[in-house]
């Protein structure tokens, strides 16, 4: 199985950033399409698409201003390796508003090679190649927490960022139930 190839179009308003080079994600050749993953529900409920798509939709994201990539994309030391450099040139490429990390793993393991502090959830106190910089909680099925950096549940994040990245002008976000 290759790589997942880059979901990002001109434009974007969010590029999602994670860790795809999980088997279960590669055999199933789409992002977050690991059993118990949430990322798609999250999306739809934080109001950042007005449907509730799957994996098998992740290149629709790009007509809503989003995108989708990877910090890691194979795993073959331990830990595993970050390419911040190609991430860095992507992000100068794309210019989007804001880099969300979908998990603290990935964040963090961004933070630790360009020589900066671990980030928390939410607004980090950094950028990366002039993108705002977002951390989520991870939406893999395994990360079933009571606490979230102080928060009872993951989607709260998710709509903090939805209201952060909210197109100008097109008024409140709508947050499904």
């Amino acid at each position: 199985m290759d790589d997942l190839a880059d979901l990002v179009g001109p434009e974007p308003r969010v590029v999602f950033c994670g860790m795809a080079c999980a088997e279960s994600t590669k055999l199933r050749e789409h992002y977050y399409a690991g059993p118990g993953n949430n990322f798609w529900q999250m999306l739809h409920r934080s109001g950042l698409s007005p449907d509730e798509l799957g994996p098998p939709d992740d290149e629709r994201v790009v007509a809503l201003g989003l995108g989708l990539t990877d910090l890691v994309r194979h795993i073959s030391t331990s830990p595993p390796t970050y390419d911040v450099d190609e991430l860095v040139a992507k992000v100068e490429t794309w210019q989007p508003e804001w880099l969300a990390f979908t998990s603290k793993t990935v964040a963090q393991g961004a933070a630790r090679a360009l020589g900066l502090r671990k980030p928390q959830l939410g607004v980090a106190a950094w950028d990366l190649a002039g993108a705002q910089v977002f951390v989520l909680p991870g939406t893999s099925g395994a990360n079933q927490r009571k606490d979230y950096d102080g928060r009872p549940d993951r989607l709260s994040w998710w709509r903090d960022l939805a209201s952060l990245a909210e197109p100008a002008g097109r008024g409140a976000t709508h947050h499904p139930k």
